[in-house]
């Protein structure tokens, strides 16, 4: 699945509806007090948003997809109640007590959740209704307050023809791989109203059940953990700093402003599959083989001897949580030395190792760590890898339309996603919306391309002199 920003989808003109969840009274509170905690990296993202609105605006996930045939206005409102229902963590919200500012979480129970329509003109052109989407979403997204998540549809003039679906949440509620399961889970529910359809859905964990589970596990770790030693062994390389993107980037913006972005498909599924076999003659995984072209394209390009970059990875560690809307993630650093190395196939061993490493350390919240070192450094070159191969429908994604979005971000970071899908290969990325960084970035992207290409023509890739010296 593509991940892009909203204004790169192709909104089509016709008839917007928006969907948006209410907890109405009928005659009793439908709120009770739980005592479930926040996980660290939400309760982070939570704090923050209180206390500095600017980096608490658009932080969005969202997606969009395509339903067959006309919108039953009646039977996709039920589907949406259920969906909501299904999951726990967007009937709660946690906010700040005035003045003590700890944090306290209300819930509503299962069937309290009712989601108003409200439709908005009638053959509206395809940019009115992009700009309108991104201003929805923008706008009720904030996880100061619940709901923070919202949904539309666009009906085309054709209303014979397939419906969209948009759907995006503040991050504090889902993270990458919760965004690939919308499309199956609410279609096969709309067609389980519409039609009577079994929805054939497996059960679900509570995102915060998972956050209690986390805190009382993190509970009984010291601060002599290994997460520990590793992240300060990173800040102390980088004199306090987390790993900056290889290539220059030039003079970057004083004052926030939005990023760009890009996205290309890169290896398509039969190229994806031989350089996956590639990565296993060599002993390894297919995120090894690409943090090694990674790391030969920063020596080659920026004369980089180490490969440093922060990496994304889920902490879904239990089969309840395997299909749960939430943000289940970890990070962990991600470090190799490239001089020396003999061949491709050396890098890609030393990529395995690091990999290896950071799985056990991303399971410790990053903000326990950071406290743990009295340090609060934010990362600054970002590289996310998934495998989405086997997501329920993924097969079925293209003939959907559908595609992962996010909001635009206003800061100096560069992110990077390398996404494996049944069509192939995806990498995205964000970075500072200047001349210089979108050259370095396509530079790097282009040259990451061509490496991968070349080890699936001939099995490894060619090393630059500084890098086998």
């Amino acid at each position: 699945m593509e991940f892009t920003e909203l204004v790169d989808y192709p909104v089509t003109p016709g008839t917007l509806t928006e969907w948006i969840p209410t907890a109405p009274c009928d005659g009793a509170n439908p709120w009770f007090v739980d005592a479930r905690p926040s996980s660290f990296v939400q309760e982070s993202r939570l704090r923050e948003a209180h206390t500095d609105p600017w980096t608490g605006r658009e932080s969005w996930l969202g997606t969009a997809f395509e339903i067959a045939g006309p919108l039953d206005a009646e039977a996709f409102g039920r589907a949406l109640n259920t969906w909501i229902d299904r999951h726990e963590g967007l009937r709660s919200h946690a906010g700040l007590t005035p003045g003590a500012g700890d944090l306290r979480r209300r819930t509503v129970a299962p069937g309290r959740v009712r989601v108003d329509s409200q439709k908005h003109g009638y053959r509206t052109s395809a940019a009115e209704n992009c700009a309108h989407l991104q201003a929805l979403f923008d706008g009720c997204t904030a996880p100061t307050s619940w709901p923070a998540f919202a949904f539309a549809t666009v009906e085309p003039p054709d209303r014979d023809r397939a419906f969209t679906v948009y759907f995006a949440a503040d991050h504090a509620l889902v993270d990458g791989f919760s965004i690939v399961l919308v499309a199956q889970e609410i279609d096969a529910l709309y067609r389980a109203e519409r039609d009577g359809a079994d929805p054939a859905l497996f059960p679900v964990g509570s995102y915060l059940d998972f956050s209690a589970h986390e805190r009382t596990r993190v509970g009984e770790l010291s601060t002599d953990h290994p997460a520990v030693a590793l992240w300060r062994g990173v800040l102390d390389r980088g004199h306090g700093q987390l790993p900056a993107f290889p290539l220059d980037l030039g003079e970057l913006p004083e004052q926030p402003s939005a990023q760009r972005g890009l996205s290309a498909w890169v290896l398509d599924r039969d190229d994806a599959d031989a350089f996956a076999v590639v990565c296993r003659k060599i002993g390894h995984g297919f995120f090894a083989g690409t943090l090694a072209c990674m790391s030969v394209v920063g020596a080659e390009l920026a004369g980089a001897d180490r490969f440093d970059a922060v990496t994304p990875m889920h902490t879904r560690d239990a089969p309840g949580w395997s299909g749960s809307i939430g943000w289940f993630v970890g990070i962990s650093p991600i470090s190799f030395g490239v001089r020396g190395a003999g061949s491709f196939s050396d890098l890609v061993r030393r990529a395995s190792v690091q990999v290896t490493a950071a799985k056990p350390a991303s399971q410790v919240p990053f903000e326990w760590v950071c406290d743990a070192l009295g340090a609060s450094p934010l990362p600054r070159f970002v590289v996310s890898y998934m495998d989405l191969r086997f997501v329920p429908a993924a097969t079925e994604w293209p003939d959907r339309n559908a595609r992962a979005l996010r909001s635009k971000q206003y800061t100096n970071d560069v992110h990077i996603w390398v996404n494996r899908t049944p069509q192939g290969v995806n990498i995205a990325a964000r970075f500072p919306a200047t001349e210089s960084a979108t050259a370095a970035v396509h530079r790097y992207v282009t040259r990451l391309r061509s490496l991968m290409e070349e080890a699936v023509g001939t099995g490894t890739c060619g090393l630059p002199a500084s890098v086998t010296r």
